[in-house]
């Protein structure tokens, strides 16, 4: 991988991290345009460069996460992805990251149930308006949501948000609750990689991988500020037509 490829694989993840269309399907299909040759490291690379993007997390949202109730909640969010993701790590890094078939799978069917839940969804009278009063069990379930993430393409955020709307939540609330719930998250999963993996990789590689971060944390900071005042106006709708239409292109005009 050169550094043209991870700058231009740090832009995807800063854009996509927090957008409901899922940041690793996209790092895993603009890898396979770049024509980067699939390798334990690049399934490392695009774990671990999403901690670029989460960096920006820390630094906007800094005053959040000295709040020990709220990071009780995250923590309580973060158990059930924990606890899949590590009895399925090996079947993640194995059989799901670098498939394409499973991340235009997930993108297309993520899209119509994006959509779908847009047109059905009518917003409670009493939505839990600020991070503050969201519950444990709304914690709980909305990280069970969260957990399905762990099948590329599915995404991270469309799962946290869909399932927060789900339970109540106000739209801006869910989205930032997504965003701080990003942080443990990924860098248990970043961690975990780097611990098994890290050995192996070379001073390029490492290189590499610091320019894909810092790439990231950059673009994410515009990402999160772009999406916040998106939410405002507008539904989740135009991202699931998006992810319908990008998994149809991908499909037939390249993997053909």
């Amino acid at each position: 991988m050169s550094i043209f490829d991870a700058a231009i694989l740090g832009i995807v993840e800063g854009i996509t991290e927090f957008l409901p269309i899922s940041s690793t399907g996209h790092l895993i299909l603009t890898s396979e345009l770049l024509h980067i040759t699939q390798s334990e490291y690049l399934k490392s690379f695009e774990i671990a460069i999403q901690l670029g993007a989460i960096l920006s997390v820390i630094v906007l949202y800094f005053k959040k996460f000295l709040q020990i109730e709220l990071l009780k909640k995250l923590f309580v969010a973060f158990l059930p992805t924990a606890v899949i993701g590590l009895l399925l790590y090996k079947v993640l890094k194995t059989y799901l990251l670098g498939n394409d078939i499973v991340v235009l799978t997930s993108l297309f069917l993520g899209g119509i149930a994006l959509i779908g839940f847009e047109l059905l969804h009518r917003k409670p009278l009493e939505a839990t308006a600020d991070l503050e009063n969201i519950s444990y069990r709304q914690s709980f379930l909305i990280g069970l949501c969260q957990s399905v993430a762990i099948i590329p393409g599915v995404s991270r955020s469309a799962a946290t948000i869909i399932g927060g709307l789900f339970l109540g939540l106000e739209r801006k609330t869910i989205v930032e609750f997504s965003f701080l719930l990003a942080v443990p998250t990924m860098l248990a999963a970043t961690g975990l990689d780097l611990i098994k993996n890290a050995g192996s990789f070379s001073a390029s590689e490492f290189g590499t991988l610091a320019v894909g971060f810092v790439v990231s944390f950059i673009v994410a900071l515009g990402s999160i500020a772009f999406l916040l005042r998106f939410i405002q106006k507008n539904t989740f709708i135009p991202f699931g037509i998006y992810r319908i239409v990008a998994a149809l292109l991908f499909f037939f005009f390249v993997m053909q």
